[in-house]
């Protein structure tokens, strides 16, 4: 008796365990405040498709599978037309990845072989877009949709 006690209490203190974790197995679902890996390769997020709660802060882990310098930035889409546009008038000026525009930790751009991370809370329901504004990127469809209920 006392032995199925012991694995009982045993399973449970397992299952505690797990549910604070606070790395999401769910590529496409944080947690209450959790990480999303999301991969870049050229020139797709995968997954391309998240969800997560209205007032959740996510974490989002970047890590870059292809063979060209990718970013990753937050916002909807009248930011990301905003970022394009100054991005454009920056040129290519080198890392970007301190300027703040729309999330809490502004753009990162991440090299081949490389990861970045940021942090994002997401304020309200609605769609937020995840976009790469290298020259092209953004263009030819490297985005990713945060959708927030």
């Amino acid at each position: 008796m006392r032995t199925a006690r012991a694995l009982v209490a045993l399973v449970a203190a397992a299952g505690a365990l797990a549910a604070c974790s606070s790395d999401n197995k769910d590529p496409t679902a944080a947690g209450a405040s959790g990480t999303v890996t999301v991969r870049m390769t050229d020139n797709v997020y995968s997954p391309a498709t998240i969800t997560a709660k209205a007032g959740q802060r996510v974490t989002f882990k970047f890590v870059n599978d292809g063979k060209l310098a990718h970013e990753a930035f937050i916002g909807d889409a009248k930011a990301q037309s905003d970022h394009a546009a100054e991005m454009g008038a920056m040129g290519d000026m080198g890392d970007h990845g301190s300027m703040h525009m729309g999330s809490d930790d502004g753009p990162v751009k991440v090299e081949p072989g490389k990861t970045g991370e940021l942090t994002h809370t997401f304020d309200k329901a609605g769609t937020v877009l995840i976009g790469c504004h290298q020259p092209g990127h953004y263009e030819s469809g490297m985005k990713a949709t945060v959708d927030v209920n």
